[in-house]
């Protein structure tokens, strides 16, 4: 039954909210269990939730006195369910859970009592993000004057704790505890958590029985990608230690037992493999301290070296306190062979590390005792283990390319590298081709080559995965075992629109292929991506238009960022920070036939279909008649990586220029790639840039990376409309555009630059102030912020869905739609048409309930 649904039927339950199942777990405590379900029944504003009582087989009339006391309760009905066994809180929990309806799940303890907006605040902050799993309550003491829980913390020996527990809340900044915030768990008191989340994880673990089940749980959640969010309008109170009070005693020992215990298991399952070589060791050391000095145990007593008096066999007195951190030591490592499989799963699906959960740690190195000997053993651990480095690892960042990485490198392998260079400043990154072509120049970072084969390490090595162009094709591990790893697909290069271009002198049947090919290697990333780099808002529309039309772009991700920035961010080619110096010889050197007093028109880039180098050279043909000294340079004619084919626009542009006579007098072909590291030298010699290319859709999505080089070397620039860099080209007035294919305002254009000095003077002017906007570190910020925050796209979170769902129609409402459904069905189609719809009906319906039948079968089996 549904709390909220008062017999008097004065709350009427909103189906757009979802059903929220509150579970409160008694163990010998039914009075205040009683106390805690009247408070849920009296106090609550929110009208869709149902109540489940778990008793942990309380071996007394617990569990008659909480039926007696909740059948009397008009304001919520409550499903009491026995355990066979005790279970702990773990237990209990995951019990409570099984017998649930709701879609979110509540835990209270039985010792709490809600604030009416308790459900709602929690509700609405998890309808708000998708990204949020878990909402963590602020909780206060009994009278509300003290804090409970406001915020959490992480020891780096595993003990999770309640920051600021148990200080006036008139002691603390109220930023502390007013303000929303994401913490790495909610306590157990009282917390929400998505079912369907929750049921993904596995619950609670129950080999905890109880304390730090939570703080592992929400590890995990963290670790996985989801977040979990401090709401403080959330509010519940509670009475500390109320339930353990009652059936325990803290000289018994056991409730240390259980922290020391638990929290070396936790350590265990949750820590990277490095991470945990450090602080295990030292974690062990440090929870044998502890029971040392809370016990006052002389710890030379069976030294030698302090004395060799006769010898004595006499017991030592040891207390509990004392004996339970040992025992837990003790009892941790009988876990261990249950515990390995459950770390290796955690490690398994983890998305990010444990540098990234830093934040939400808090301060790991705080000591958490103030035991004098047990500080001094803090001291010293930490000195001689690693542990301070456990939250501060870089992350491990695999940036893959398929394009070669020489002196002589394309776009594509000048954006991996700078991509590499930018992110080494804060990471351990490796840049791998899969491009046999593999001599790069010294870098900061690893740089190498790998076939398909041998991409295994690599992408198991990393935490973030970048990648261009078909790569993901030859890593599909991606796509399978290693699913989880966070994936930023670089979309800057709209290769399904070069292929329109590229391929028109194929076989219809090749061309067609070779589309349907690289679109499928385009969808299998935007399918998979986390995050997404585009260079121009023009391609950014692209991309979006892709994403909604493969079902991307669901409610959970527009719920998560409405702007979707966080999904896809406009990255452009970029620039050198610093301004080009020269470091050898340009064309007006190297080249014969071009003196110092020329005026030089530099193609910076390749020679692709897309371009139109057909229209400049007859723009420099009629513009020498005029002016003699104009030059035209190709920067480069061969594309450095042997895999991308000739376009045979190339040989046509050489072809055009000899019909013409201008060859190797008005305008030069450069054989070769100039090195990257060289360019500048050639950019430094000429006079303007210019890019011209035809009318067509690629032209539309295009971003012109080498022309950037343009703005980095000051060159007033011409080129033709229709492209982003036209955009940017006209509104910042660096230039001239004209239209496409039309030589005669090409070459008035041309003329302008080269010849109007005050013109060119204040383009270089414009060009100087936009150059500072394209630098690499200014360009990649986005990539820069991302990474240093990674998570799984809102729609990837595993045990990712929706939280509510259409009521089905009952009783008169669904007679009513039925009977218009019968009245369409005869309009439209007649007799005939309602027959067809009434059969294809019941066939659904045998087919869902032998489904159901099937589920019921393989449960009961389990």
């Amino acid at each position: 039954m549904v709390a909220g649904d008062i017999a008097a039927g004065t709350r009427a339950r909103p189906r757009e909210l979802p059903l929220v199942s509150v579970i409160v777990v008694n163990y010998r405590g039914a009075h205040e269990t009683v106390r805690c379900l009247r408070s849920l029944a009296e106090v609550l504003d929110y009208p869709h939730f149902e109540v489940i009582c778990v008793d942990n087989a309380s071996e007394g009339p617990d569990a008659e006195i909480i039926r007696s006391a909740t059948a009397e309760l008009t304001g919520c009905a409550v499903e009491l369910v026995v355990a066979e066994r005790n279970l702990g809180f773990a237990g209990g929990c995951n019990l409570g859970a099984e017998h649930a309806r709701g879609s979110v799940l509540a835990f209270l303890n039985n010792d709490a009592r809600p604030d009416p907006a308790w459900v709602s605040a929690a509700v609405a902050a998890l309808t708000a993000d998708p990204t949020v799993a878990a909402v963590a309550s602020k909780v206060v003491g009994w009278d509300g004057e003290t804090a409970d829980f406001v915020d959490a913390g992480l020891t780096w020996f595993g003990m999770g704790y309640k920051r600021h527990a148990e200080t006036p809340l008139a002691e603390l900044d109220p930023a502390e505890h007013e303000r929303a915030k994401d913490v790495l768990f909610a306590t157990g008191a009282a917390m929400f958590v998505r079912a369907a989340v929750y049921a993904e994880l596995g619950g609670f673990d129950e080999r905890f029985f109880m304390f730090y089940e939570d703080v592992d749980l929400g590890w995990r959640l963290n670790l996985y990608g989801w977040r979990v969010r401090y709401v403080p309008g959330s509010l519940a109170y509670h009475r500390h230690h109320g339930t353990m009070d009652a059936i325990d005693t803290a000289e018994s020992g056991r409730e240390t037992f259980l922290l020391e215990r638990n929290a070396l298991a936790a350590l265990y399952k949750n820590l990277a493999d490095s991470s945990l070589a450090a602080a295990l060791p030292a974690a062990l050391g440090l929870a044998v301290r502890r029971s040392t000095a809370r016990g006052e145990i002389d710890p030379t007593q069976l030294d030698l070296q302090h004395g060799t008096a006769p010898p004595d066999s006499t017991p030592v007195p040891v207390s509990r306190q004392a004996l339970a951190g040992v025992l837990a030591i003790d009892q941790f490592v009988e876990q261990l062979p249950e515990l390995a499989p459950a770390r290796e799963e955690v490690q398994a699906r983890r998305v990010r590390s444990d540098t990234d959960l830093a934040p939400l740690v808090r301060d790991a190195l705080e000591p958490a005792f103030p035991l004098p000997r047990y500080l001094t053993a803090h001291e010293i651990l930490t000195r001689a283990f690693p542990v301070g480095d456990t939250f501060s690892r870089p992350r491990k960042v695999l940036v893959l390319t398929g394009d070669a990485l020489t002196a002589r490198m394309a776009g594509p392998a000048i954006r991996a590298w700078n991509i590499s260079a930018t992110l080494a400043a804060e990471h351990e990154v490796r840049l791998v081709t899969v491009n046999s072509r593999c001599d790069p120049p010294a870098a900061p970072f690893r740089v190498g080559t790998a076939r398909r084969r041998d991409l295994a390490e690599p992408v198991e090595w990393a935490d973030i995965v970048i990648l261009q162009g078909h790569v993901l094709e030859m890593a599909p591990a991606l796509r399978t075992e290693y699913a989880h790893k966070i994936v930023i697909c670089d979309l800057y290069d709209p290769m399904h629109l070069e292929v329109l271009e590229q391929s028109k002198s194929a076989a219809d049947d090749a061309r067609a292929a070779d589309l349907a090919g690289v679109t499928r290697v385009l969808n299998t990333q935007l399918e998979r991506g986390d995050f997404f780099l585009c260079a121009s808002e023009r391609q950014r529309h692209l991309w979006l238009g892709h994403l909604a039309a493969l079902g991307r772009l669901s409610p959970q991700l527009y719920d998560a960022d409405p702007t979707t920035r966080s999904l896809l961010s406009v990255v452009p080619f970029g620039l050198p920070a610093e301004p080009p110096e020269r470091t050898g010889p340009g064309p007006r050197s190297v080249i014969d036939g071009i003196d110092d007093t020329d005026r030089v028109i530099l193609w910076a880039g390749g020679v692709y279909s897309w371009f139109d180098p057909l229209t400049l050279i007859r723009a420099v043909d009629e513009l020498r008649h005029g002016r003699p000294e104009v030059r035209l340079v190709f920067l480069g004619m061969r594309h450095p990586n042997p895999e991308v084919t000739d376009t045979g626009i190339g040989a046509e542009a050489v072809r055009l220029a000899d019909s013409l006579g201008i060859s190797d007098k008005h305008v030069f072909f450069n054989e070769h790639w100039v090195p990257y590291e060289q360019r500048q030298n050639w950019l430094l010699d000429a006079d303007c840039g210019v890019t011209t290319h035809l009318e067509h859709v690629e032209t539309t999505f295009a971003f012109r990376t080498r022309v950037l080089d343009y703005l980095w070397a000051g060159l007033p620039i011409v080129t033709t409309d229709g492209d982003a860099f036209a955009d940017l080209v006209r509104a910042e007035g660096l230039g001239l555009t004209v239209p496409a294919a039309d030589p005669h305002a090409l070459a008035g254009a041309l003329e302008k630059v080269l010849y109007d000095e005050e013109f060119a003077a204040r383009c270089s002017a414009r060009i100087a102030d936009v150059a500072r906007r394209y630098t690499w570190p200014r360009v990649l910020e986005p990539l820069v912020r991302f990474c240093r925050d990674p998570r799984p796209a809102a729609d990837r979170l595993a045990g990712a869905g929706g939280l509510t769902r259409t009521a089905r129609p009952s009783g008169t409402a669904l007679v009513r739609r039925d009977l218009a459904l019968v009245r369409s069905y005869l309009a439209d189609g007649g007799p005939g048409e309602l027959a067809r719809r009434a059969t294809g009906r019941l066939r659904r319906m045998i087919g869902e309930r032998m489904t159901r039948t099937s589920r019921s079968g393989r449960q009961g089996d389990g």
